[in-house]
């Protein structure tokens, strides 16, 4: 998914969007938390990205996170309006929708 995430970036880094992460995979730890970095280089990570791990309650807690990845989108009055939307020409379709919402909203 990193690839596409990373053209979602660049194709609205001028609109308002986010991208953000949570990482479940060692990253409390030294030694993930330095993998993780090394990774995220390697592969033109740029957003933020927040550990699950360590803290309490935990991100996957609150969120009711059943499997990873899970996929939220939230628009900008902070209403989840999709869940796990993989297909990228739906997820664009529905990025589109709410990023043109947060403009109109910002006139």
């Amino acid at each position: 998914m990193i690839p596409h995430e990373r053209s979602l970036v660049d194709k609205y880094k001028n609109r308002p969007f986010a991208l953000i992460g949570v990482n479940s995979d060692g990253t409390h730890q030294a030694k993930g938390l330095a993998n993780y970095r090394k990774q995220a280089e390697k592969m033109g990570v740029t957003w933020r990205s927040f550990q699950d791990e360590g803290n309490s309650p935990r991100i996957s807690e609150d969120w009711h996170v059943q499997g990873w990845p899970t996929l939220y989108y939230i628009d900008h009055k902070g209403i989840i309006r999709h869940k796990n939307v993989r297909d990228e020409a739906e997820m664009e379709r529905v990025l589109e929708e709410m990023i043109a919402a947060a403009e109109q909203d910002a006139k």
